[in-house]
């Protein structure tokens, strides 16, 4: 029989999950030197910064850089790391169980789980296409394309050699046009050095709705990022208006003018939609504590209703004024709850968590972007694939002894630099 082991402290703080939220709320604990005890878990070794996933993907950042390890980056702090699956999370016991046997009961807990990859149904979407939003996915994908390349460079089959070289973007949200115009610019000169012809490499962005960007933080930026996607090495072909019905090996199967059509390639990356966490279904949390997509509502200072002890953040959870999936707002709500775990230890009350949006990045190629600064300052091409890579370098998590108030994200240092950079 497996021997659970019970770990008991009269102060402890669980989190749960180790994104952008989990990992900077356990950062903030140490450096604010929280009395109690901290302990992180996630099934995975390392920490994704996915907004530079990009850059990871093409070679312009390293693995040290984007997807370091817990160990390194909470080495110095009192933060234990526990890499393992959570399975279970009972509230009424204030009890997290694991899938090796380990449970650990809390005193409060932050719940950081972030979502996962949604499908809608889509038949066979999940098993023919690649996702894009861990360190494993990057690699995947890589090692796909380049065994895609080199095939095509050795084969005289037209087709299957037009096969070969076709890539297909499955939504066109932040993450697809950002990755359309990434391997836009990079296969084509990828492709050349395998002798191949770069004008034969063919990247395609599919949307089920009219619009690139639509309902996102981002929208504002459509223009600009249509006129980019243009721009590439090899222009982008945008499918806009075609719903994806089905994925199979070596084809999408979409509609489009209400006709069935379909695209052959060997090449699938869904960027479609995200779905709730599956341990966040099975919490006992009443469908009106929940919004339409069945995530747990958080009150102003972000713990769940009902729930005082148990703190949340990120786009695992949302409020009735929801905050969009954005990095800077994971930094910003994991040092409110950081402080507000401090202060109920020292007997005060947990205070309101404010974010304030500074801007959004983005990545429009591989050396151009924009950059929106407090929706004052737009900078655009080069200018704005520099600021924007100048503020996720800035943004980097560091070991705890060289931690940044990363949540300032935009400071006024930073700020004015970007703004000489105009």
């Amino acid at each position: 029989m497996l021997e659970v082991k019970v770990i008991e402290s009269a102060l402890r703080t669980v989190i749960v999950g180790g994104g952008f939220t989990g990992l900077f709320t356990a950062l903030y604990l140490s450096h604010l030197s929280y009395v109690g005890q901290v302990i992180l878990i996630d099934p995975s070794e390392r920490f994704v910064f996915k907004p530079l996933l990009f850059e990871f993907l093409n070679g312009q950042m390293n693995a040290d850089q984007v997807w370091p390890s817990y160990e390194e980056l909470l080495r110095g702090s009192h933060v234990t790391f526990v890499q393992d699956r959570v399975e279970h999370i009972d509230l009424a016991e204030r009890k997290v169980e694991l899938a090796s046997g380990l449970h650990y009961t809390y005193t409060h807990m932050v719940l950081a789980l972030g979502s996962t990859s949604g499908y809608f149904g889509t038949p066979g979407a999940a098993e023919n296409s690649f996702t894009f939003r861990s360190g494993q996915d990057v690699l995947a994908l890589r090692q796909h394309l380049r065994e895609c390349l080199q095939r095509a460079s050795q084969t005289e089959d037209t087709q299957l050699r037009r096969k070969l070289l076709t890539v297909a973007i499955i939504g066109a949200g932040p993450t697809g046009v950002e990755l359309s115009a990434t391997l836009a610019d990079w296969l084509p000169d990828w492709y050349t050095q395998f002798g191949g012809d770069p004008q034969e490499i063919r990247v395609v962005l599919m949307n089920r709705g009219p619009n690139i960007l639509s309902g996102d933080v981002n929208a504002h930026l459509h223009d600009t990022a249509l006129a980019a996607l243009k721009r590439r090495v090899v222009p982008v072909d945008l499918l806009t208006g075609a719903p994806v019905t089905a994925l199979r090996p070596g084809q999408v199967e979409y509609t489009y003018n209400n006709q069935p059509a379909v695209l052959e390639t060997e090449t699938i990356v869904w960027t479609a939609g995200t779905a709730t966490h599956p341990l966040l279904k099975d919490l006992p949390i009443p469908p009106e504590n929940r919004d339409k997509h069945g995530r747990p509502y958080i009150v102003p200072t972000l713990h769940l209703m009902g729930y005082p002890e148990v703190f949340a953040g990120g786009d695992c959870v949302t409020q009735f004024k929801p905050e969009p999936a954005l990095a800077q707002v994971a930094y910003q709500q994991a040092k409110a709850i950081a402080h507000n775990l401090v202060n109920i230890s020292a007997g005060e009350v947990p205070r309101v968590g404010h974010v304030l949006l500074r801007g959004t990045l983005m990545k429009l190629g591989t050396m151009e972007g924009a950059a929106n600064i407090f929706d004052k300052y737009m900078v655009t091409g080069k200018m704005g694939h520099v600021i924007r890579h100048m503020t996720y370098l800035e943004m980097l998590p560091a070991p705890v002894h060289n931690l940044k108030v990363t949540g300032e994200w935009l400071s006024d240092e930073l700020f004015h630099r970007a703004k000489s950079l105009v």
